[in-house]
């Protein structure tokens, strides 16, 4: 009987060893051999839009089955690092244990979790504030710490010139890049928010979208494709901007607008189908009618 039968080994341990496994070189996959931290980004990205879609569907069994698939990548990044000897999944868990603890003083006073128990009088918007100002320590220390190790690989002689190459800290860092764009602009203006950049109330936004719309249509008019291409960004992310004053997630409304679109469009083809028609062959008049009934019928 193996440790696992027997319960010697936690779930965790399990799952680790089989990955290992699975990058034995002599024994293992000759697929999960070949995947590099790089390789393996798109496959975590799509993991991530598949643990969303079940949350969204209410499918917690799915939610479960996604869940694990988007833990086998971490475990898989950390297995990769580890034989290159830069991190572990020890060494990624004890990493985000810490950071836990240090970014909720309010629940573990001074920093130790033997502390946890005192009530605290925070608010949800104090522990934001203060989420954000802890946030903020890390960064600068971690920007420090990168110097001193770039420093070092120079050699004791060398000295570092920040001022050439390397950009002053900003409100906007760590915004990550591969974000989908919708998400990252509302981010992004949460963080220049943070920094008083905003304004205060709707009705400047409501305006902005008019100018932004104006401005769209005047290089309609003149039919200059680059200002249309940049005019257009502007409008969509003046609309985040209003989709965050309206304290609605951008992301989410625009993917619920999806599945309303996906659900509606279908019911139209079946509602067509049933009559013995395919979609191309009504008039737009037709189906701007059946998409009124779909939306009737509440979809």
């Amino acid at each position: 009987m193996s440790q696992a039968e027997t319960g010697k080994e936690s779930s965790i341990e399990i799952l680790l060893s089989v990955m290992a496994m699975l990058r034995d070189k002599s024994y293992g996959c000759p697929w999960d051999l070949e995947q590099s931290i790089s390789s393996l980004a798109s496959y975590t990205l799509e993991e991530v839009y598949e643990v969303m879609d079940a949350i969204e569907n209410g499918d917690m069994v799915e939610l479960e089955d996604e869940l694990g698939d988007l833990l086998f990548q971490v475990v898989f990044y950390a297995q990769i690092a580890n034989e290159d000897s830069q991190f572990s999944f020890a060494s990624i868990a004890e990493t985000i244990t810490k950071k836990l603890i240090r970014r909720h003083p309010h629940v573990f006073p001074g920093g130790e979790v033997r502390n946890f128990g005192n009530p605290s009088s925070l608010s949800t918007a104090e522990v934001v504030v203060n989420w954000e100002a802890i946030k903020e320590t890390e960064r600068e220390e971690k920007r420090q710490k990168k110097l001193s190790e770039n420093s070092s690989s120079l050699g004791p002689c060398a000295t570092v010139d920040i001022s050439v190459g390397e950009s002053i800290p900003s409100a906007l860092d760590n915004v990550p890049r591969a974000m989908p764009a919708v998400s990252r602009a509302q981010q992004l203006q949460e963080k220049a928010a943070g920094q008083g950049f905003d304004w205060q109330d709707i009705d400047p936004v409501i305006v902005k979208i008019k100018e932004e719309i104006a401005e769209l249509e005047e290089a309609l008019q003149q039919g200059d494709a680059k200002s249309i291409y940049h005019e257009l960004g502007d409008m969509l992310f003046t609309l985040v901007n209003l989709s965050r004053h309206l304290d609605i997630e951008a992301e989410m409304s625009l993917r619920s607008a999806n599945r309303r679109f996906e659900q509606r469009f279908k019911w139209i083809e079946r509602e067509l189908v049933g009559r013995g028609l395919k979609v191309t062959e009504v008039n737009l008049e037709e189906l701007d009618t059946l998409w009124e009934l779909a939306k009737k019928s509440g979809l």
